[in-house]
C-alpha cells in the first residue's frame, strides 16, 4: 500500500504546502492529486515570495497588470489568486466528494494588518469576494488582535484558515472564536456550515530549542506540543457545546499540522508526518517532504486521542529549563514578523520586476 494511502486510512488528509505557476502549468499538482492523495493546498507570503522571485513564470502577468495600472498589494493579490483559482478548480472534486471538509486552498491577508482588526475583516471580505471560489480559505493569524477578525469573518460566512498557532492555549482561543462565529450565525438564522481549519506550527518549536536541550530531547518538542493540542481538539469535539452546533449542521474546525518539514539534517525527513498521523486532522507538507514520504514513509498507528505520552515529554522539557508559554508567544511573534518581511520583500520584488519589464516592453515597442 502506498504510504500516502496508508496515512489517509488512518483518518488524516494530505495537503500540499506550496504553490507555483509551473506546478499548475506542468500538471504536477494534478499528478499529486491523482497519485499522492493530495486533497488540499496551502500558501503563505514566503511561498509566493520564493515562487515569484525564483521564476520568470509570473513576468507576463506582472507586466500586464502594471500596464493596466495595478501596483503593490492589489497587484500581488490578483496575481496570487490567478494561481489559487486554478488550484481550487483542480481540487473541487475533493471538496464536493468530502462534503467540503477537503479540497481547499488558502490565501493570506496582508500580514501588515495583524494589529488592525477592522482592516483584517475588510481584507478577508475582499479576498473572499475577489477569489470567487467556494473552496478558498482566507488566512488570518490567530494572534490576540486576530481573534476578533476571525470571529467576525466566520459570522460573515467567510471560510477561515487560522494560521500561526503554536500552543494549546492559542489553539483553544482560535477554536472559541470559530465557535462564537457559528453560534452568532445560528442566532441570526444563517447557515452554520462555514469551513475553517486551525493551523498549528510544529517544526519551529524544535528549531528554537534543539541547541538548548539534551540529545534525547532533540526534535521531540514539536511532536509533544502536537499531542497536547490534539488532546484538546478531541475534547472540544466531544464537548456539549460543539455537539449542539454539530447537531445544527455546523462543520468541525479541523486541526491542521503546519511547518512539518524536518529542519534538522540529522532527523528523518518524514519525522513530522509519521509521528503526527492523527484521525480527523490535516498535514500540510512541503513538496520535498511529500515526495520523501511517498517514497519511503511508514505510518503505523494513529495518535492516541489523549495525545499519548505528550504531557510526560513536555515535563522533560520544562525540567530542562524551557518556558513553554513564553516560547509559544515568541514563536508566534517571530512568525508574524517573518511573514511581514516576506510580504515586504515580495512587494518590492514585484515592483522592481514591473519597472524592468515595462521598460523593456517600451524599448522594443
Amino acid at each position: 500500500m502506498k504510504p500516502t494511502i496508508a496515512l489517509q486510512q488512518l483518518g488524516q488528509s494530505l495537503w500540499l504546502d506550496n504553490i507555483t505557476r509551473p506546478l499548475l502549468d506542468t500538471g504536477t499538482l494534478q499528478r499529486y492529486i491523482a497519485d499522492l492523495s493530495i486533497t488540499g493546498l496551502t500558501s503563505n507570503p514566503s511561498i509566493f515570495d520564493s515562487a515569484i522571485t525564483g521564476s520568470h513564470a509570473y513576468d507576463d502577468g506582472i507586466r500586464a497588470k502594471v500596464q493596466a495600472g495595478q501596483s503593490g498589494a492589489a497587484l500581488f493579490i490578483e496575481l496570487a489568486l490567478e494561481d489559487l483559482r486554478r488550484a481550487a478548480d483542480c481540487l473541487r472534486p475533493a471538496f464536493d466528494l468530502s462534503a467540503q471538509l477537503d479540497g481547499w486552498v488558502s490565501m493570506e491577508i496582508s500580514p501588515l494588518l495583524a494589529d488592525d482588526t477592522e482592516a483584517s475583516i475588510a481584507a478577508a471580505q475582499r479576498i473572499h469576494q475577489q477569489a470567487d471560489r467556494p473552496n478558498l480559505f482566507v488566512k488570518i493569524p490567530g494572534t490576540t488582535k486576530g481573534l476578533a477578525a476571525i470571529e467576525a469573518s466566520i459570522f460573515a460566512g467567510i471560510p477561515i484558515n487560522v494560521t500561526l498557532l503554536f500552543s494549546r492555549e492559542q489553539y483553544l482561543a482560535a477554536a472559541a472564536a470559530y465557535l462564537r462565529g457559528i453560534e452568532r450565525r445560528l442566532q441570526a438564522n444563517l447557515d452554520p456550515r462555514v469551513g475553517s481549519v486551525a493551523s498549528l506550527f510544529i517544526s519551529r518549536w524544535d528549531v528554537a530549542v534543539n541547541a538548548q536541550v539534551p540529545g534525547a530531547l532533540r526534535n521531540q518538542l514539536g511532536i509533544a506540543i502536537g499531542g497536547r493540542v490534539y488532546s484538546a481538539y478531541r475534547q472540544l469535539l466531544a464537548s456539549p457545546r460543539w455537539r449542539r452546533l454539530a447537531d445544527a449542521g455546523a462543520m468541525p474546525q479541523r486541526l491542521l499540522w503546519a511547518s512539518t518539514g524536518s529542519k534538522d539534517p540529522d532527523a528523518s525527513d518524514t519525522l513530522y508526518v509519521e509521528t503526527l498521523a492523527a484521525a480527523d486532522t490535516i498535514n500540510t507538507m512541503p513538496e520535498k517532504t511529500l515526495l520523501a514520504f511517498a517514497e519511503h514513509g511508514a505510518p503505523t498507528t494513529a495518535m492516541a486521542a489523549d495525545g499519548g505520552a505528550a504531557e510526560a515529554m513536555l515535563e522533560r522539557f520544562v525540567a530542562a529549563g524551557i518556558d513553554l508559554d513564553a516560547l509559544a508567544l515568541r514563536l508566534q511573534r517571530e512568525g508574524a514578523q517573518a511573514f511581514v518581511k516576506s510580504w515586504q520583500q515580495l512587494l518590492q520584488q514585484i515592483a522592481d520586476k514591473g519597472r524592468t519589464l515595462t521598460s523593456a516592453a517600451a524599448a522594443t515597442a
